[in-house]
């Protein structure tokens, strides 16, 4: 499905249209296609504060997001604001003839203020949508490995603690059914107080989830009788963010024998380990793609930053050697270097059909993506080592015969070594090495992030190259002895304990990807060994001061 295929959005009168959306109850990755493609056609997009982050991911450039106000006093000390003034922002931007999106947290069905706001439109004549999205009552309990249903057919039954009357309480406490609550921090005790008053029995069993969905997710097994000894114990309550929301699941499914054989999300090897990724910021994509994927909040800081070659003549005439036919082979070894024939390309109006006739080699799987999405197709991939040794191992010698070109153009980083260079001048070749880029140190990043690295903020630290481990050094300082630091590859290694760094993950290949895969496989072995001594499972960055470990070098 196109992001921009209109056909499935309201018309658009004089006085513009309005989509209902929801946007689920955290994760990012819970937004639907068409909530995407409508983001995409948005001209307004009034969203609450908790969901725009997440909605505004998908919306076009230059889209008019106006901020709702607070303006019922009481509800925003309860840290619940009613946020009345959306109404009358949706109204406003959509009698100005333009493509409103009202973004709500999970489903708008279920949202009181969404229903008011869809009457208003109807009012006035004024087309809206609904894009339903995963209710937040539904989507939590899933991510903290409680089943609401089974094929019993059980009873579920769905209660706002902030509304509930006693008529409500009544109802559900003489079920034997599932109960979904809707509470705060503060108020989930009182909730179950009311459900022990009407039937239900103190040990029944209760889970409390915090953030669901997201990194931030922290799910308490208790029952109705010992929630709130368990929160204080958690050290969780008494606390100033006790207004935040919960979700409370009361019932057998939610025993804790039952979810901890259930509890996908929070048991990811990296689950909410904070992850600094120092890379530039292109490279570094792919790698916090991987590491969400592990359940750990990556945080990119560059440490390079990419510039072109100070004397711009020596790439200008390899390239155009290129087109000539100068060349037999051209070798890639990084995503930059791709990157910089191809800016050249585009800026001589080339494209990926200038390679007909010239042999392409790559190192690594990133370099070898990038050149697909270019439209070119690696005739060599080291089948071993993904670096300049491995490319030589299976480089074929200059034969006179079959290879009519002796020449191979070499476009690299300022900083490159010269194995490669040297490797192909033994086998017969004739080499243009040409400075394709030049990498630079980055600007130190903010100061609460330099603090965090030094601090022990950060759960581990992933260094992709040598110059990386110099550089964050360089402008950031040394990474806490308690974060894990895991290095691509011997030579990064080597430089990180070179700099007094303790060498704790080293990936089976230089790939980020697999470097990503073996600080996953770390976390698990960590985790498994926690829970095999009945140890409570803690991140890096939550070790006690006296339990730090001493750096060797």
């Amino acid at each position: 499905m196109s992001p921009t295929n209109s056909s499935n959005l309201p018309a658009v009168s004089a006085h513009g249209c309005v989509t209902f959306l929801g946007a689920g109850p955290g994760d990012p990755g819970l937004l639907t296609l068409r909530a995407v493609e409508a983001l995409a056609s948005a001209d307004v997009l009034i969203a609450e504060p908790a969901v725009l982050d997440v909605v505004r991911a998908h919306a076009r450039a230059g889209v008019d997001t106006p901020q709702l106000t607070v303006v019922d006093e009481a509800s925003a000390t309860a840290g619940v604001p009613v946020l009345r003034d959306a109404a009358n922002l949706v109204m406003e931007a959509a009698r100005s003839g333009r493509r409103v999106v009202r973004a709500v947290s999970g489903d708008p069905g279920l949202d009181g203020s969404a229903g008011d706001e869809m009457l208003a439109c109807a009012a006035e004549g004024i087309p809206f949508e609904v894009v339903p999205g995963v209710a937040t009552a539904v989507g939590v309990p899933a991510y903290a490995g409680v089943p609401l249903s089974d094929t019993t057919g059980a009873d579920v039954r769905f209660v706002d603690a902030r509304s509930a009357g006693e008529r409500c309480w009544t109802e559900v406490g003489a079920s034997d059914g599932t109960v979904v609550v809707s509470a705060t921090l503060e108020t989930v005790a009182a909730a179950a107080g009311e459900l022990v008053a009407a039937g239900r029995k103190p040990d029944t069993p209760m889970t409390v989830t915090i953030a669901g969905t997201t990194t931030r997710q922290r799910t308490w097994n208790a029952t109705l009788g010992s929630v709130a000894q368990v929160l204080k114990q958690a050290k969780v309550l008494p606390s100033p963010d006790g207004h935040q929301p919960v979700i409370a699941v009361v019932g057998e499914r939610t025993a804790a024998a039952q979810r901890d054989r259930l509890s996908w999300f929070e048991s990811k090897p990296l689950f909410g380990w904070r992850v600094l990724v120092p890379r530039t910021k292109e490279q570094a994509a792919s790698l916090s793609d991987q590491l969400r994927s592990y359940g750990a909040v990556p945080h990119e800081v560059p440490t390079i930053a990419v510039e072109p070659p100070r004397t711009p003549q020596q790439m200008e005439r390899a390239v155009k050697g290129l087109v000539t036919g100068r060349y037999e082979w051209i070798a890639f070894t990084s995503v930059n270097a791709v990157k910089a024939v191809r800016e050249k390309f585009e800026e001589y109006g080339l494209d990926a059909r200038a390679f007909a006739g010239i042999k392409v080699a790559a190192v690594g799987e990133q370099t070898a993506a990038a050149l697909v999405e270019f439209g070119v197709k690696p005739d060599l991939v080291p089948s071993g080592e993904q670096s300049a040794a491995g490319l030589l191992e299976d480089w074929p010698p200059y034969d006179p015969v079959f290879d009519p070109i002796d020449r191979v153009f070499l476009p690299r980083a300022d900083i490159a070594t010269e194995t490669l260079v040297a490797g192909l001048i033994e086998l017969g070749w004739e080499v243009d090495d040409v400075t394709a880029y030049r990498t630079v140190r980055a600007s130190p990043p903010p100061a609460d992030t330099r603090e965090a690295i030094k601090g022990g903020g950060f759960d581990a630290v992933l260094f992709t190259s040598s110059s990386t481990v110099r550089n964050l050094v360089g402008i950031a300082g040394k990474p806490h002895n308690v974060t894990v630091i895991a290095c691509i590859g011997p030579a990064t290694a080597k430089t990180a304990e070179e700099h007094g760094l303790r060498v704790d993950v080293m990936a089976p290949e230089p790939s980020v990807l697999k470097l990503a895969e073996a600080l996953a496989e770390f976390g698990a072995a960590r985790r498994d060994a926690a829970v095999e001594a009945g140890e409570h499972v803690t991140r890096p960055s939550e070790r006690r001061p006296g339990a730090r470990r001493r750096r060797t070098t």
